[in-house]
């Protein structure tokens, strides 16, 4: 059990709210805040302007943010009484897998712009809360490093699909290495977005060599450094200057074996280079997939989808699962949120296959009504990323507390004894609103 005022995944909803009001009478407040707005405006005074610019920003006006948001409160829930909830259960099964509550951490790159810690302290607070860990292909730590410290506990990979199909096919075979138990497809990133409030910074990290170590810690893509880039490829060679030099040291000292021999071999620079001309790959399709499925036999599920028709095409292809995201508002500006498409994808796919939903998650109501609407489980990113700003490890474990806790407690008061009961019959939809 905790100490007063600090809860864990571990601890019940009632437990973890004792916690806190006994702190309380002590003049005690939390360090992690319950409420979204607080913990993000905390979570700011402890980030550079460039890391929070690019963990809470989206493309454009930020319209698809703020829809990801705006569209939850256009379904209200409805409790039921008298229903006995004295002993609830939260878990839920995905892909064979017991877990305990319907969470899941969803993919964040760069971490290390958050917290000196980055992946590693995010895969030990998900594995002392046997939450899913979704390691990101843009992590700041190896996944073979974050697997190592969270011994059996669930982990999936997020795949970015490079123009080396060389490199996917390493990246997979590690993730079955690491104990990954399923493989995540990002599909709409072929191209980054339209982000403002990055390119007002003129900060993008990954060109002083930041969230890049599944990369430079590959066999394959190390190979490549000695090649010459593709013909076509774009290089960068910005102005030399003070802060030019800045970069090149940041580049360097993320390199593996340190700063001067990153520098000596040029190998940190190189790496830089490379990872600009491989990242995306704008020309990927579904005959894609079969790649996929003759190099791994993990479970494959695609993420970023949101059209009814792209879902019948993924059962089409024999995929495991969809996770229904919009990439937190981060790609295209106006697009649809995640919510209002869930019951449509829910109807296309008609049980035949897992759902996952986020993109706008900030509560246990929300979590509650995506389960109603059809998701199997939600994931989570930036409520988490900004528990690391603030505390590290302690603050991704109380983000993921506070969430779960809120969960059953909304799940109870609604009437629900475990997820089965949590059916689109406890919500109402505006009359705006289309299932």
């Amino acid at each position: 059990m905790s100490t007063a005022g600090e809860h864990t995944a571990a601890d019940g909803p009632m437990e973890g709210q004792r916690a806190i009001y006994s702190r309380g009478l002590a003049a005690k407040q939390p360090q992690v805040p319950t409420d979204y707005a607080a913990l993000e405006a905390r979570a700011e005074r402890c980030m550079s302007a460039q890391a929070f610019a690019y963990i809470a920003g989206g493309a454009g006006r930020e319209d698809t943010v703020a829809r990801n948001r705006s569209a939850f409160g256009q379904w209200q829930i409805v409790p039921q009484m008298l229903r006995d909830v004295g002993e609830r259960d939260t878990s839920i099964t995905l892909f064979g897998q017991r877990l305990p509550s319907p969470f899941l951490l969803s993919p964040v790159g760069v971490l290390e712009m958050a917290h000196p810690d980055a992946d590693l302290a995010v895969a030990r607070a998900a594995a002392a809360a046997r939450v899913p860990y979704i390691f990101s292909n843009q992590a700041s730590r190896p996944m073979e490093t974050c697997a190592a410290a969270m011994g059996d506990a669930p982990r999936w990979f997020q795949l970015y699909w490079s123009k080396s199909d060389a490199l996917v096919k390493s990246l997979v075979q590690r993730a079955e290495g690491s104990g990954c138990s399923a493989i995540v497809v990002t599909l709409d990133t072929t191209l980054l977005g339209w982000r403002s409030r990055d390119l007002d910074l003129g900060y993008l990290p990954f060109l002083r060599g930041r969230g890049i170590a599944q990369y430079t810690s590959d066999p394959v893509f190390l190979d490549s450094l000695d090649e010459p880039l593709p013909a076509g490829a774009q290089d960068v060679r910005p102005p030399v200057n003070l802060h030019t030099l800045r970069a090149v040291l940041q580049a360097a000292r993320a390199f593996p074996g340190g700063t001067l021999a990153g520098l000596r071999s040029g190998r940190a620079l190189a790496a830089v280079r490379r990872f600009i001309a491989t990242y995306s790959r704008p020309t990927l399709t579904w005959e894609n997939l079969a790649f996929l499925r003759e190099h791994t036999r993990l479970p494959v599920l695609l993420k970023g989808v949101l059209d009814p028709d792209d879902a019948r095409r993924a059962l089409d292809h024999g995929v495991d699962g969809l996770i229904v995201s919009n990439h937190g508002g981060r790609q295209v500006d106006g697009a649809v949120s995640t919510i209002e498409q869930l019951p449509r994808i829910r109807d296309a796919v008609a049980g035949r296959l897992p759902l996952i939903l986020d993109s706008g998650v900030r509560g246990g109501a929300d979590a509650f009504k995506a389960l109603a609407l059809g998701a199997t489980a939600v994931g989570i990113g930036r409520p988490y990323c900004y528990g690391l700003a603030i505390a590290g490890e302690a603050g991704v474990g109380e983000v993921i507390a506070n969430l779960r806790a809120d969960f059953e407690l909304t799940m109870a008061l609604a009437g629900c004894r475990s997820i089965s009961e949590v059916t689109p019959e406890r919500l109402r939809a505006d009359a705006a609103v289309s299932a």
